[in-house]
């Protein structure tokens, strides 16, 4: 019996992973290069970042350093640099040695902090459409995910603070939070957050925050960690990520920032997955976090040249568009061309325009919630945007 074994008869794959496949970013990746088309679906650069950081880690393979194993919290100088990129952008002060975790991206900080913190039965509450890995991570903690869905309304996809307090119960273990948000490009305002914190402190619930897009945000909206609002130092883990920030996406070094008992909880789970990873690059890390503000807002100008470049075309070519305020993720609605499957429309894109896009019913629980909404990627250059765009237009 394919799939099975001769005694137990069961499926090999875990049960608890039984509902994940091979995921869309893969499916139209490889539909992009079969056809030749352009790939915004995956959100990755297809440039580096700053040379002097690519320089930085070939001076750390140079001279040694990171070529073993690193310490399993990761090296002293990142996790100094970490604690001091926080003091200096946020005011929040954590101890290096005490109170940060280096991980292998934050893929693996969001995988180590769930099966840390989760027993099997624990419900979490999390923002729909969320990023895929956390619904496999919950599930391979034995949590049960508890969605909350964000809804297109004035131009933005919004919280509704009624039905996340309403979502609470007795079971509830800890709140998954993502701000700016992937996909929609929401950036959580004060006031939201300040609810968020309101209901974790008064229910006592732990809170995890997923910040890696921290240094995309557009127009007026603001970054704020949640860690930094009243009684949530105490009961946040904070993730962050050099890969979105930097452009080296495939270094992988992400971290934690939270309390002494909550990093001690996470690292246990952690030194049992890759134990250690991204050595000399962890030290080209230190050195990016400590770029001057120069480079982080020309870093973010650069973006919202291609945000407005590519929002603009999608909406010549007629879809309707969210403007992000953070990310660099645009969701469209593709109902006024005539569409309402996300999942044919993104797989017959590429024959009919030779761009791939990714479609945002994967990221939902209630499927039917995300089924009419695209998302398009504009981390690319400038020209290739300008030939999607070309592409886009020509097809409707």
């Amino acid at each position: 019996m394919t799939g099975m074994t001769s005694n137990a008869r069961r499926p090999l794959l875990n049960r608890r992973l039984a509902e994940f496949g091979t995921t869309i970013f893969a499916e139209m990746s490889a539909l992009a290069l079969s056809t030749g088309s352009i790939n915004l679906g995956q959100g990755f650069p297809d440039t580096d970042g700053p040379e002097e950081v690519r320089e930085a880690a070939v001076r750390a393979l140079r001279d040694g350093r990171g070529n073993q194993y690193p310490p399993g919290p990761g090296v002293p100088e990142l996790r100094t640099a970490i604690a001091a990129h926080q003091k200096h952008r946020y005011g929040l002060s954590y101890d290096p040695d005490r109170e940060v975790l280096v991980t292998a991206g934050a893929t693996e900080a969001i995988a180590a902090t769930l099966l840390a913190l989760l027993e099997p039965g624990d419900e979490v509450i999390a923002f729909e459409p969320y990023y895929d890995s956390y619904a496999a991570c919950i599930a391979m903690a034995g949590g049960t995910r508890v969605p909350v869905t964000l809804r297109p309304r004035d131009g933005r996809f919004r919280l509704d603070l009624d039905e996340l307090r309403d979502s609470v119960t007795d079971n509830t273990r800890l709140l998954l939070i993502n701000t700016p948000h992937n996909p929609t490009g929401t950036v959580l305002t004060r006031e939201e957050l300040t609810e968020i914190a309101r209901l974790a402190v008064e229910r006592d619930l732990l809170v995890v925050t997923d910040e890696v897009y921290e240094h995309l945000v557009f127009d007026d909206a603001e970054h704020l960690p949640l860690a930094s609002f009243p009684g949530m130092r105490e009961r946040t883990v904070t993730i962050g990520s050099a890969g979105k920030t930097f452009s080296f996406t495939g270094w992988k070094v992400g971290w934690i920032t939270s309390t002494p008992d909550l990093v001690t909880a996470v690292r246990s789970a952690k030194q049992f997955l890759t134990y250690v990873a991204s050595g000399p690059f962890q030290y080209a890390v230190a050195e990016a976090l400590a770029l001057p503000d120069s480079y982080f807002a020309d870093f973010r100008a650069d973006m919202l040249a291609k945000r407005d470049l590519l929002a603009a075309g999608l909406s010549d070519a007629g879809f309707e568009v969210y403007r992000p305020a953070g990310t660099y993720f645009i969701t469209t609605d593709i109902r006024p061309l005539g569409e309402s499957d996300g999942f044919a429309f993104c797989r017959a894109l590429p024959e009919r325009a030779g761009v791939v896009a990714i479609p945002n019913a994967v990221f939902y629980d209630h499927r039917e919630a995300g089924a009419p909404f695209v998302r398009f990627a504009f981390c690319k250059r400038t020209e290739v945007l300008e030939e999607a765009v070309k592409r886009l237009k020509a097809a409707w």
